[in-house]
């Protein structure tokens, strides 16, 4: 774990600190989230500091701010530094990583997850592997949109392998995950039904889906079997809960739906008939407990498909450090095209 520890300048023998945003209760963001000055993190043996350009901002660390996770009723550390993704430029090493990662630019996973000191600051300390190198041709802000939202995108698609040749459903496609994983799924060539509120529908088709339902169309069962032509082998679910019955009835035999939410409905009632007679699998994804090749092989496909130009993360808004409360509200308000990043230079 990284300690927020004293570095001492040569010239003037005093603390180094940074800007950071914390909070030390749960609530409301206006409430309980105050931007600070901290003390320079100092990497441990096996990390880099990174100095960061892009915090980006994700539901799950609103939700975690508001004390919204079951059974958590205080914050794991006495002071939290919010948001696991980020981007920026590696500025010193811990032992142990080569002098050749200086200078880096890299985006950040999990850089809050079981850790109190996250991506909301001017700096960071972690694991030099949660710091990955970035091709010369991404740019800073689309960086801080693939850890959440990208690597959960690439893992729902690809989990298995190759999606060539089949037909993948992707609920909720104009949300950040939803629409990386249209744009991923017609790179890897598959056909793409995309489900989506009525005023987004174009802007999902525009990203590549073949087809883009209105996700409260009465019809939208029979209409997603006529456009799959019999059946979806793979569903990508953002609200598993509620559309279970949906899956049900759309998925093929041996399908695999990889559920990455839940929010609406949180004790979904499963239809076990058609789920036992499909032998329909149900893939429960959670991004920050990849395993190491499953990230690898994630990060593999984010990186080709943005250097072949097939990938284009959405960013709906930018906020500097100190409006990092508007960006916790923006980032859960309806009708969000993208990504919210907090620009901590």
């Amino acid at each position: 774990m990284s300690s927020f520890a004293c570095v001492t300048a040569v010239d003037t023998n005093r603390t180094q600190m940074i800007r950071a945003i914390t909070y030390s209760r749960f609530g409301p963001a206006q409430e309980v989230l105050e931007l600070t000055n901290m003390a320079t993190p100092s990497p441990q043996p096996g990390e880099v500091l990174v100095r960061l350009h892009w915090s980006g901002v994700n539901p799950s660390d609103a939700k975690a701010r508001a004390g919204a996770r079951p059974g958590v009723t205080k914050p794991a550390y006495p002071v939290i530094v919010p948001h696991s993704d980020g981007s920026g430029v590696i500025e010193a090493i811990g032992d142990g990583v080569a002098a050749s990662r200086i200078g880096q630019r890299v985006w950040i996973w999990n850089g809050q997850w079981q850790r109190p000191f996250g991506t909301a600051a001017e700096m960071i300390a972690l694991p030099s592997d949660q710091a990955v190198a970035m091709p010369d041709d991404i740019d800073l802000q689309i960086g801080a949109t693939l850890g959440i939202p990208g690597l959960t995108a690439a893992h729902c698609v690809f989990g298995d392998g190759t999606v060539s040749g089949q037909t993948l459903l992707i609920s909720g496609g104009a949300g950040a995950v939803g629409h990386n994983a249209v744009q991923l799924a017609k790179w890897g060539g598959a056909k793409v039904i995309a489900t989506a509120s009525k005023t987004s529908v174009d802007r999902v088709c525009a990203a590549g889906a073949d087809h883009c339902f209105d996700y409260a169309d009465p019809d939208l069962a029979s209409k997603i079997l006529k456009a799959s032509g019999g059946g979806i082998n793979r569903a990508v679910e953002v609200e598993f809960g509620v559309n279970a019955a949906l899956l049900g009835e759309v998925m093929s035999e041996n399908s695999t739906i990889a559920a990455y939410g839940s929010g609406q409905e949180m004790a979904p009632v499963l239809p076990f008939g058609p789920y036992l007679f499909k032998a329909i699998r149900i893939n429960i994804v959670l991004i920050y407990i990849l395993l190491q090749n499953q990230r690898t092989a994630a990060i593999e496909r984010l990186h080709a498909a943005l250097g072949q130009g097939a990938l284009a993360p959405a960013i709906h808004g930018t906020y500097p450090l100190k409006d990092c409360a508007k960006a916790h509200d923006a980032v859960m308000a309806g009708n969000r095209r993208g990504a919210i990043l907090l620009d901590t230079r």
